[in-house]
């Protein structure tokens, strides 16, 4: 029996069609998040996620002590330089950049499997494998360029499927008035991880070489794997942790339970402009963050000439502000939305389009300051507003099109890895002699890019449920209650006419 099925229940739920705020819990959520199975999930994906970014952003401070010129005295008192690795700003660009494609391979997949074999196993199985895999890094690298490349490709290809995955779980697990809080809190394990992985990185280094950095977040990865695979289940019907109360309110306010059949509209999916407007805000948001993910820890060493230990800590200021954001910005969102303040769209559209203009505005002043007390700030702004836009686009595929949202994922996420690719490429490129003039023009691109994404999402999102994701059941629903609606308007006309012939 795979977890798709739903023994809790005695028989497979298909979809039905509720209400969402008429179906209430008799305890109500509240500080104590342990009491509630779901978030004992949210917490497992927040440190899952930390493990995606503590794996991916720690060869971004590794690879400054790795090609770093280091002053060597031989037994004579002569001095010379050596270096582990002589890679030039080219070759460094790629290896940064080859993790992503690996990564862009297998977001579809991801995707596309989670909704079969579901995704608690998808994204276990993603960053475990990733986390081995980082364990071996060490000796890929000092075997040679072409295994430390083949090494991080296969990385990639691993830890592509965690966002897809992850939207299949949610799929499953988040009544729709908590799916904000319960995203940003899971993908705040990313700039937590971020947070941790970059200082720690830089004091692994420095104290006991750059291979232990490979050794301790791999140990850390793989031991969340097997953490995770013993707690978490693809639903809650499945989970023996959950309470049938909690199980029959999730299953009840998301209005269906997964399916292994499940038919994906391709057609509707490609024509639909909702779904576009959040691949085009997700490619803005990734060129940002990639950007700064991948070469920050060298701006701030070449270009404003910190040392690799403040390298290493102040690379993560900018991620712990968006760790804390996210956490707010997912409350504040799903809050104004029980509240009827702002719909679901107006809550995407604002999050989303607000922090995309702050974030091209702080880019820009961080391309003509070019100080190194003022840029750390402004860059600290403009990725700790980038929280808000991931309680924007984010978690807008649930909105539109919840049984189908870890494939939309695995959709826009390919299209959104590109710039994972090109950006250090580009950036290997175009800082070739670590001048100001050469930064200056990354930020610019990065800020112009924010733009478009912002105004792309702005004229076409959408957080309504769309009609070609809506099931057989949901339909008939509608049509029954627009029936009945009707039936009760047409006997208000004969009251009416009755009380005017009187």
């Amino acid at each position: 029996m795979t977890d798709l099925e739903s023994p809790k229940n005695g028989k497979h739920l298909d979809q039905v069609h509720h209400n969402n705020n008429e179906i209430t819990e008799s305890e109500p959520l509240t500080w104590r998040f342990w009491r509630k199975q779901r978030y004992i999930v949210v917490l497992l994906a927040f440190f899952g996620f930390f493990n995606v970014y503590s794996l991916r952003v720690n060869l971004s401070v590794a690879i400054v002590a790795m090609t770093e010129n280091r002053t060597v005295f031989d037994a004579d008192g002569n001095v010379s330089y050596q270096q582990d690795f002589p890679w030039d700003s080219k070759q460094k660009g790629l290896i940064l950049s080859s993790f992503f494609y690996g990564y862009i391979l297998t977001q579809f997949l991801g995707g596309y499997i989670g909704t079969k074999i579901g995704g608690n196993i998808v994204f276990g199985t993603g960053i475990g494998s990733t986390a081995i895999l980082t364990l071996l890094t060490p000796m890929a690298a000092s075997h040679s360029l072409e295994m430390f490349l083949a090494v991080r490709i296969i990385e990639g290809f691993f830890e592509g499927v965690t966002f897809p995955g992850i939207h299949a779980v949610w799929a499953r697990w988040s009544p729709p008035l908590e799916r904000s809080r319960m995203a940003s809190i899971a993908f705040a394990g990313n700039y937590a991880g971020t947070v941790v992985a970059m200082p720690c990185s830089g004091f692994l280094a420095t104290k006991y070489g750059w291979e232990s950095v490979f050794y301790v977040f791999g140990t850390i990865g793989v031991i969340w794997y097997i953490t995770w695979l013993v707690f978490v289940k693809a639903g809650p019907e499945q989970d023996r942790f959950c309470s049938k109360e909690e199980c029959d309110y999730i299953q009840k306010t998301i209005g269906y339970v997964g399916s292994k059949h499940i038919k994906h509209p391709w057609r509707a999916i490609f024509t639909s402009m909702p779904f576009y407007a959040i691949m085009a805000s997700h490619f803005s948001e990734n060129w940002g963050f990639y950007t700064l993910l991948t070469q920050l820890p060298s701006f701030l060493r070449d270009t404003l000439n910190f040392d690799l230990g403040k390298t290493g800590i102040l690379s993560a200021v900018p991620y712990l502000a968006m760790g804390i954001l996210l956490a707010v910005s997912g409350y504040l969102a799903d809050w104004l939305q029980v509240k009827g303040i702002w719909t679901t769209t107006q809550v995407r559209r604002n999050f989303n389009c607000g922090a995309f203009l702050a974030q091209t505005v702080f880019m820009m002043l961080t391309a003509y300051l070019l100080d190194p007390t003022w840029s750390v700030v402004s860059l600290t702004i403009a990725v700790g507003l980038g929280a808000f836009a991931w309680s924007g686009f984010a978690v807008n595929h649930l909105d539109i099109a919840p049984q189908h949202a870890s494939v939309l994922m695995g959709i826009g996420n390919t299209f959104a890895t590109i710039p994972g690719i090109v950006s250090p490429l580009l950036t290997g490129y175009v800082v070739t002699n670590q001048t100001s003039d050469e930064w200056r023009i990354i930020f610019f691109i990065s800020a112009g890019i924010y733009l478009v994404g912002c105004v792309i999402y702005w004229f076409y999102c959408s957080g309504d449920l769309q009609e070609w994701a809506k099931t057989p059941e949901q339909k008939a629903q509608e049509a029954e209650e627009k029936a009945q609606l009707q039936l009760t308007q047409t006997a208000g006309f004969v009251n009416s006419g009755a009380e005017l012939k009187d």
